[in-house]
């Protein structure tokens, strides 16, 4: 189970991001603030309970991770979160260390930053979403001063 490849699986499922985002309304941002915090401190929990090759300690944090990403409709991250939970579950019951999850827990990170960046960038309303749309200035009269790119 260890060697699952998780880069076949989309970081973000935009449609569910957008059905969560409308659900939400104007808690959404609110909300997606709780999810950085929280899966910033499930993943150091995740990497701390690794390093001590304690596997029940890897079920609570990594369960957590996968819901809530999930629910933003990430989909990588919440698959990675998945396998270690199952993994250090199955290593509980046979009193196995978790060794075999060093590659997910090592790239549980960097697919949390990039996933982060780019729900911020969708969730950022200060962001152009696409250049060209409507009520975008495509000259500025003062050049590029106070513009943003």
């Amino acid at each position: 189970m260890s060697q699952v490849s998780h880069q076949d699986t989309e970081l973000v499922n935009w449609n569910d991001f957008a059905r969560t985002r409308t659900e939400l309304g104007a808690s959404f941002l609110r909300i997606l603030g709780y999810f950085r915090e929280d899966g910033a401190k499930a993943i150091a929990a995740v990497e701390d309970a690794f390093r001590a090759r304690n596997a029940v300690a890897l079920v609570t944090p990594a369960h957590t991770l996968k819901g809530e990403s999930a629910q933003f409709g990430a989909y990588r991250l919440s698959g990675m979160a998945e396998e270690i939970e199952l993994v250090a579950r199955r290593c509980i019951e046979f009193r196995e260390s978790p060794e075999e999850l060093i590659e997910t827990v090592v790239a549980l990170r960097p697919c949390f930053t990039e996933t982060m960046a780019m729900l911020d960038r969708d969730a950022n309303p200060l962001v152009a979403r696409r250049p060209g749309t409507f009520g975008r200035r495509t000259e500025s009269p003062a050049g590029d001063f106070g513009r943003a790119v």
